[in-house]
């Protein structure tokens, strides 16, 4: 039972992370600080996804569920089971990516804008 809540609980940690991937940025625009950790967060992401390095979320998680008595996630990790074909269509996946992209560009865009903009006032 412990190891099944872990898994569980890795999987809200894991989903609450992707989520802060996408959308981190604009809260940046609140909480100027936290911009830095917003990129560790979508570096992070990229390279899991384009060079394929593992996470050690998905890591995690595969371990408690395999102690638990379940399988393990499948190699293709926790997006691609959780996500991919779950909440949007396997067809959809470069639109998504596409769409997370420019989520973070525009967030950090208006992260930018909004800091010129408050030094600009801050001077005059």
């Amino acid at each position: 039972m412990m190891f099944r809540a872990l898994a569980d609980i890795t999987v809200a940690a894991h989903l609450a992370f992707v989520v802060y991937v996408v959308a981190g940025g604009f809260l940046a625009w609140r909480y100027r600080r936290t911009i830095w950790l917003h990129g560790v967060a979508v570096a992070w992401g990229f390279v899991s996804i384009v060079i394929g390095v593992d996470c050690p979320l998905t890591q995690l998680e595969s371990w408690a569920r395999v102690r638990a008595g379940e399988s393990a996630l499948p190699s293709t990790g926790f997006i691609d089971y959780y996500l991919t074909g779950v909440i949007y269509p396997e067809s959809m996946l470069g639109v998504v990516r596409f769409a997370a992209i420019c989520a973070v560009a525009i967030s950090w865009a208006g992260f930018v804008l909004l800091r010129s903009r408050s030094r600009h006032l801050s001077s005059t």
